[in-house]
């Protein structure tokens, strides 16, 4: 009789032990469950069904755009591939900013339809009520700050975040707030790595970068992009380890021109 080798969840104490040990956290986008079981089974820490989901899977231009309705089914179906990572879900834009009891509905759907670990919000003091709000209910929230796309409008550039001394100063202080609330751990997206080493050395929680240098905790990229999914997206952060993009157009190519030349399917591949 065979025994099944028990899976070890990853689990926001886990993170916690992995940056005391010195360990670096892996994280990766996923928003259906094929993609989720792979990576799981690759072995990833964290899985962030992100709300760049309305770029890559909805094709819009921003991440603006997608429901909370849209969320709860991309987090549902990773959910369902998962058996050892974190699974971290983006509140979507218009779902907390501004009004707490608007954040801890939209996280309670999340956690209860979803079946979702964790929740990530974008932003520092100014949501400082809805992050205090749900982490009131007992649900874990990873920050996010620099650049951050739910605010494109504002920024009018996707460009670093945070060169200029005063907002670098906003974003330790945003960053120590967020830890002083109780959040597990801080996404930090396109940023100097001067500064995301000094936030990473000055918080007891871990760090995540994103295009922040390499002295965070951990790293995150979307998962369409590194595997080259993508490939009209080429800032400098990415590193693609597949070309995906023209792998599948090769490998669709061939099968259409087997279909024409009636060269599929063959006999040993009927009934």
């Amino acid at each position: 009789m065979s025994v099944s080798k028990q899976v070890k969840r990853v689990t926001t104490h886990v993170l916690q032990a992995m940056k005391t040990e010195g360990e670096k956290i892996s994280m990766l986008t996923a928003y259906d469950y094929s993609m989720a079981r792979i990576l799981d089974e690759a072995g990833i820490d964290v899985l962030l069904v992100g709300d760049s989901a309305s770029n890559v899977m909805a094709g819009h231009e921003t991440t603006l755009p997608i429901t909370l309705d849209q969320m709860i089914y991309h987090a549902a179906s990773v959910v369902r591939a998962v058996n050892r990572a974190l699974v971290v879900v983006d509140l979507p834009f218009g779902s907390y900013q501004g009004n707490s009891r608007i954040a801890l509905e939209s996280t309670v759907r999340i956690m209860k339809e979803a079946g979702a670990h964790a929740v990530k919000l974008e932003g520092g003091a100014e949501i400082e009520e809805s992050v205090k709000r749900i982490l009131s209910a007992g649900v874990p929230v990873m920050g996010h700050l620099g650049l951050t796309p739910q605010s494109i409008y504002k920024f009018g550039t996707y460009s670093v975040r945070a060169k200029e001394e005063e907002e670098a100063q906003k974003l330790l202080q945003d960053a120590q707030l967020l830890e002083s609330m109780g959040c597990f751990a801080l996404v930090l997206e396109k940023i100097p790595a001067k500064l995301a080493k000094s936030v990473s050395e000055s918080l007891t929680i871990p760090t995540i970068g994103i295009g922040a240098g390499a002295d965070t905790d951990g790293q995150v990229l979307v998962t369409h992009d590194m595997l080259g999914i993508t490939k009209d997206f080429q800032p400098r952060f990415i590193r693609h380890y597949l070309g995906l993009f023209d792998q599948i157009k090769t490998a669709v190519e061939h099968y259409i021109g087997d279909v024409k030349e009636k060269k599929f399917p063959n006999e040993g591949e009927q009934y």
